[in-house]
């Protein structure tokens, strides 16, 4: 059976602008790997309301799994909560549970649980809710979409609270070879190797470094096998190469 597949939904002006720098779609890939589901897509869309329920549409439609990052928080531009209530046509309120969580917390720091704090307990009907130790406010799983918010480390924890609860399939494994060679010299080799080996990806990734070409080979798949008799046909192409 082929691993489950993914997408990725980063929200927010700020990232777009180039005000904040993403750091969230690559913990989620790494993790994804490791737990055998295939992150296929990711897309940055601004905080508006139109922007994000057509890309929730159509990710959730093409993908077994989608996670947002963003716009969960207490401000007037968090939107993300409603816009997803709206994808899957269901209502939205301050929900119980969610509040006692935040209501535990704030009371915890002697702070008040005042209006703009309580919007982060708004959860859309039928959601199940994602578990956050850094900073209480929780996210929440509807149908295949698990929103989380945009603090990486609050993210973070997001990510290692709901992977257990999905089935993954087999680990992505990969190994790396360092070849000293410009792409135009080995690209013939390397789609000889892809067309013998059509179950694994080969990618060539190019660098430059004191005036000299070359560019890191990296062999992914799910059996280490293949892998290993690919990369064996891959030095004996280049003997000079180096694994990394």
């Amino acid at each position: 059976m082929p691993n489950p597949t993914a997408a990725m939904l980063v929200i927010g002006d700020e990232i777009l602008s180039g005000r904040t720098r993403d750091a969230n779609m690559h913990h989620l890939a790494q993790e994804f790997a490791k737990h055998g589901i295939d992150l296929k897509e990711v897309r940055i869309v601004s905080d508006d309301r139109d922007a994000i329920v057509a890309a929730l549409n159509a990710l959730r439609q093409g993908y077994d799994h989608v996670v947002t990052s963003g716009g969960i928080g207490p401000t007037h531009d968090d939107i993300t909560a409603p816009c997803v209530a709206e994808t899957f046509g269901v209502a939205i309120s301050v929900r119980d549970d969610a509040r006692a969580i935040l209501q535990e917390h704030y009371d915890r720091q002697g702070s008040e649980l005042n209006e703009a704090r309580l919007r982060m307990a708004r959860i859309p009907d039928g959601a199940t809710l994602i578990e956050n130790p850094v900073s209480a406010a929780p996210g929440f799983t509807l149908g295949n979409v698990h929103v989380m918010a945009g603090v990486p480390a609050v993210f973070q924890a997001m990510v290692s609270s709901v992977l257990p609860k999905i089935t993954g399939g087999q680990p992505l494994l990969s190994q790396t070879l360092r070849i000293e060679r410009g792409e135009g010299d080995i690209a013939g080799p390397l789609s000889a190797l892809a067309e013998r080996f059509t179950d694994l990806s080969i990618g060539s990734y190019p660098y430059q470094r004191n005036g000299v070409y070359g560019a890191n080979v990296v062999i992914r798949g799910p059996d280490g096998g293949r892998i290993d008799a690919a990369m064996s046909e891959l030095n004996a192409l280049f003997p000079e190469a180096v694994a990394h």
